[in-house]
């Protein structure tokens, strides 16, 4: 579940960590990567990219009883990617102590014990309350999917690993489960966000007198925000991820970044009084820099049957824009040319724009 996505090479649309991770293996992302994508339009639905394209709606009503053709779909691009590799790795999603989605589960120890999977329980040690964590899980597991835990490993630790050796042999004392490893907390190391949760590493705290200071709305449905992180990236560059008018009002650039729920975060943008400032700022010729969604809300009007339902509704009113959201989604990878170099984008929208 993420509204950060890209676009594969043969048009499939999966989640940016899953293409990240075809990237880092050195193959070619495709759907079956990521058979199943939901992305959130609000706090009780979720749009699905099934196998790279939209299909449908998911309610939260229908979370635990309504998934069984999207587990299909999961458990048949595992048996794909099974006859054409030697090696495959499952990412679960959420925890695999989620007990109450345990009947309806195929993300996490569903599809290990669907195809006899040996799993490892990775502990974000930065985080804290990782032994907890840790311990936890494997308690609440019933005794079929307990054997399937085969070890443990510990992820971005910072420290002397000796202090940390004591912790870990108990564990494993209790539990039955050894210790893979652990691995060190890499300070160097820039990933793609892969959801809402990460946008805070955007934050430099090395800003100095001339730093140029982006402020990017924090919309509640926010999507692929990691269309900002280059900037994050600029030497000199302070991108501060907001939902403060004030922060909005006194930067040098305000970001309205894509969103997955257009119509209800132009909504939210007036509810929290941030619809003025940016209104503002277009007065006074101050920048502004919509991407996607963010771009469709300083239309005049935004035509919406599809994502929202609402029909038609005004825009911000500060470009000459109608924005037509059509049933079919827009999946594309162009190509353009940059200060000399060839450069590659993706392209994923419902959203069709008019000028006039």
């Amino acid at each position: 579940m993420s509204n950060n996505s890209c676009v594969c090479s043969d048009g499939a649309e999966i989640g940016r960590a899953q293409y990240l991770q075809a990237q880092a293996a050195g193959i070619a992302a495709e759907s079956a990567m990521n058979p199943v994508l939901l992305k959130p339009g609000s706090d009780h639905r979720s749009h699905i990219v099934l196998r790279g394209q939209p299909r449908g709606t998911l309610e939260s009503g229908e979370y635990a009883n309504g998934r069984e053709h999207l587990a299909a779909a999961a458990f048949a691009a595992y048996d794909e990617l099974a006859s054409r590799f030697e090696v495959i790795i499952c990412e679960g999603a959420g925890s695999p102590a989620e007990i109450n989605l345990r009947a309806s589960d195929y993300v996490n120890l569903g599809l290990a014990r669907k195809k006899d999977l040996p799993v490892v329980v990775v502990g974000d040690i930065d985080r804290g309350g990782v032994f907890a964590s840790l311990y936890g899980t494997v308690a609440l597991l019933d005794s079929t999917d307990r054997r399937l835990v085969r070890t443990f490993l510990i992820n971005k630790f910072r420290g002397d690993v000796g202090v940390l050796l004591p912790g870990l042999e108990e564990l494993t004392r209790r539990t039955g489960v050894p210790f893979a490893g652990v691995l060190p907390w890499l300070p160097d190391v820039w990933l793609d966000a892969e959801d809402a949760l990460e946008v805070a590493a955007w934050r430099r705290h090395n800003a100095t007198e001339g730093t140029l200071r982006v402020a990017v709305v924090r919309l509640p449905r926010m999507s692929n925000g990691t269309d900002v992180e280059a900037l994050a990236a600029e030497p000199g560059v302070e991108v501060l991820v907001t939902a403060d008018p004030q922060t909005v009002r006194g930067a040098d650039l305000a970001v309205l970044p894509g969103s997955r729920s257009t119509v209800s975060d132009l909504e939210w943008l007036y509810h929290v009084g941030l619809a003025p400032v940016i209104e503002a700022r277009a007065r006074h010729g101050e920048p502004i820099l919509g991407i996607c969604g963010g771009y469709q809300m300083l239309g005049r009007v935004i035509d919406d049957s599809i994502e929202s339902g609402r029909g038609v509704v005004e825009g911000l009113g500060l470009l000459p824009v109608k924005v037509n959201f059509g049933a079919g989604k827009v999946l594309g990878r162009p190509t353009g040319a940059w200060c000399g170099h060839e450069v590659e984008a993706y392209e994923i929208h419902h959203g069709i724009a008019e000028l006039g």
